[in-house]
């Protein structure tokens, strides 16, 4: 059992703690009455701020709808006020812009084209809003004059600005390419860049705005003049300093030729020039420089104003290139992209054709001077061909989208140079077989003939344009295979040509040589002839041409050579057969001989001498310009007379056949030695 006190406690307990509850109870409830009163108030409040937003709001709207109405009102007015501004401002367009379109865009591009705009605007609104109105037609001719204005602006910088290039900056553009090793290329800068902005903008606008197209036959009627004098400019520069040794490159580029390493310089042409002057040595010196013979005469006379005229041509070619290029550079800036070819082939016509004439009168020349025979004209050719076929392919490049009949111009150049020079080469071949065997056109000495000496120097050029020359004869052949042609085929086509030369012109010499008398001339003239052939193959590689389908052709001359020189010393032995054993008379030593042997020994004695007199007499006067041949030819002939002399006088020592010895006995060994020694030699 629970004891009593316990309970009690309990009990005391759970009273109190239920009289808390019921406190916090009515404490609760009180906060709940509270609440409710609260929540009334704001119920209340809420209801009565919702009616008065529903008065301010039925009151506020029509109001703001009246603003919204008077706002827009408002705008519509400034907006037509500012459409009356504006449509009022076209009607003033043609006032306000007189001053600046009369007095011309010099000088104030922009503002000037700011006006035209104004008034191309004004054209658009009243063809839009009043096609009929007077105000239409007067600022439709203010355009027209603007646009005018636009265009004369056009053509007067193009005229004022646009000079010829210097021919010294051409040549130094050109010598950039072909000469000096250096990075930077040489600006040929036609306009001023301030000035050809300029241009650029109105050539923009008469294209965008103008509707016109008749500035870019301006523009290449312009530049075309200019393109044209600057290769002039070059041509006249070329001929005054090129013929007075003048100054043809530019001070700077004069001190890189010096400090810069330099590609292989390409030979100048200087054919004829180079052809007259070896013929002028050849036919005062002999091979060793000792006199030959004194009818050789040089090719028909040409003065240096030839080659001038080359080689101005040659350097206009390139000149051409180089201009035509930079003026094409220059004109996609200009003309509209779908115009730019078309207008480029009508700029570059005028000196284009002026290039073209000049080849074909240059090869009128040459055909001309054939048909007088004068072969050495096709030299002129060769150079020329030569740069025309190495520039090909920047040609072809460089006018690039022009018309068939402008890039064919170069190829029907390069094609009747072939031609023409294909033919003189083969009548040349021609006129060496079939020159005549005139006796006072022979040399007296025997000494090398015109027509040798004519014919190598002749081959010794073609050496200088070898490939040029190969392909000048592969270009007449009929193969079908012709395009394949390649640099070996052409190399064999022009050793077989020289090949041809040579045998014609040794036939012509086999037949020049029985015009003389004198078998021994005949043969020294052969010889002479020959050696010169040999030695001129051997000195100018010509040589290496002509075995590359004659193998031998070295072993052969030499072989010829030996021939004549065998066939001269037979000459010798109408003076070695008076002491040969043939009709010596058979004695013993001591013996009288009888009158008849004494005579065959007279007779052996005065046979030598009267033949050794006038052979040495005849022989004196012939002439072999070889110095080596001539010591090899006199030692032979010398040693050979010389041993059957001596052996002659050695058998006749102890025979008395005269009481006179010294009428017969004329001569000594030495002496006849001596005598030998002064073959071929004018000057004895």
């Amino acid at each position: 059992m629970i004891p009593t006190e316990d309970a009690s406690a309990r009990k005391r307990e759970i009273e109190e703690k239920l009289k808390q509850e019921q406190e916090t109870l009515s404490f609760i409830r009180e906060n709940l009455e509270k609440s409710d009163q609260l929540t009334n108030g704001m119920v209340s409040i809420l209801s009565s701020f919702e009616s008065r937003l529903m008065q301010l709001e039925n009151s506020i709207i029509p109001v703001h709808k009246q603003t919204e109405n008077l706002q827009r009102l408002q705008e519509n007015v400034d907006k037509t006020l500012s459409c009356m501004d504006h449509v009022i401002s076209y009607y003033h367009v043609a006032k306000d812009t007189d001053r600046i379109i009369r007095e011309g865009p010099t000088g104030r591009l922009d503002e000037y084209l700011a006006c035209i705009a104004k008034i191309q605007k004004a054209v658009e609104y009243f063809q839009d809003n009043n096609p009929d109105s007077p105000e239409l037609n007067t600022v439709k001719a203010r355009f027209e004059k603007g646009k005018e204005l636009l265009e004369a602006e056009f053509r007067s910088l193009l005229t004022r600005y646009s000079k010829p290039v210097p021919p010294i900056l051409i040549l130094d553009a050109i010598s950039v390419d072909e000469e000096l090793e250096v990075q930077e290329d040489v600006v040929l800068e036609h306009l001023p860049e301030a000035v050809l902005q300029d241009i650029i903008c109105i050539a923009c606008w008469l294209v965008e705005y103008g509707r016109n197209q008749d500035f870019m036959t301006v523009y290449f009627q312009i530049r075309s003049s200019q393109l044209d004098r600057s290769i002039k400019g070059l041509k006249e520069h070329f001929r005054k300093n090129s013929a007075s040794s003048g100054v043809l490159y530019s001070p700077a580029v004069q001190a890189k030729r010096k400090d810069t390493p330099t590609k292989k310089v390409p030979k100048r042409p200087g054919t004829i020039r180079k052809a007259q002057n070896l013929l002028k040595q050849y036919s005062q010196h002999g091979l060793d420089g000792k006199k030959g013979g004194s009818n050789l005469t040089p090719l028909e006379g040409k003065d240096d104003v030839l080659d001038i005229e080359i080689d101005s041509y040659i350097h206009c070619i390139s000149a051409f290139i180089k201009l035509a290029q930079s003026e094409y550079a220059l004109l996609t800036e200009v003309i509209p992209e779908h115009h730019q070819k078309k207008t480029f082939d009508s700029l570059i016509q005028e000196a284009l054709d002026n290039l073209m004439l000049e080849g074909d009168n240059i090869v009128s020349a040459a055909r001309r001077a054939i048909m007088r025979h004068d072969y050495s004209a096709v030299l002129t050719i060769f150079p020329i061909l030569r740069h025309l076929k190495m520039n090909k392919s920047d040609f072809d490049t460089t006018l690039q989208g022009t018309a068939a009949s402008t890039k064919n111009k170069l190829p029907t150049l390069i094609t009747s140079m072939e031609t023409i020079g294909a033919k003189a080469l083969e009548e040349f071949a021609d006129s060496i077989k079939n020159d005549p065997d005139k006796e006072y056109n022979m040399p007296k000495d025997g000494t090398v003939h015109e027509l040798t000496s004519n014919a190598i120097l002749f081959l010794q050029q073609l050496l200088d344009f070898h490939e040029t020359a190969g392909a000048m004869l592969a270009s007449q052949e009929s193969s079908s295979s012709a395009s394949s042609y390649t640099s070996e085929f052409n190399k064999r086509l022009l050793s077989t040509y020289i090949c041809k030369v040579l045998g014609n012109l040794q036939l012509n010499l086999l037949s020049k040589s029985k015009v003389y008398e004198d078998s021994a001339l005949s043969a020294i003239f052969l010889h002479n002839n020959y050696n010169y052939i040999l030695k001129s193959l051997e000195k100018s590689e010509l040589i290496h041409l002509v075995t590359v389908t004659q193998k031998r052709a070295e072993g052969s001359y030499r072989e010829l050579i030996e021939q004549q020189i065998q066939m001269y010393q037979r000459s010798w032995l109408k003076v070695t057969e008076h002491l040969t054993d043939r009709n010596m008379p058979v004695f013993q030593p001591g013996a009288k001989l009888r009158d008849k042997e004494r005579q065959v020994i007279k007779d052996k004695f005065k046979g030598f001498n009267d033949g050794l007199e006038e052979l040495c007499k005849i022989q004196k006067g012939w002439a072999i310009p070889d110095k080596e041949q001539r010591d090899f030819i006199r030692q032979a002939q010398r040693r050979v007379v010389s041993d059957a002399y001596r052996s002659f006088l050695h058998r006749c020592a102890n025979i008395s056949f005269t009481k006179n010895p010294e009428k017969y006995h004329k001569y000594r060994p030495d002496e006849v030695e001596d005598m030998i020694e002064k073959l071929f030699d004018t000057s004895a």
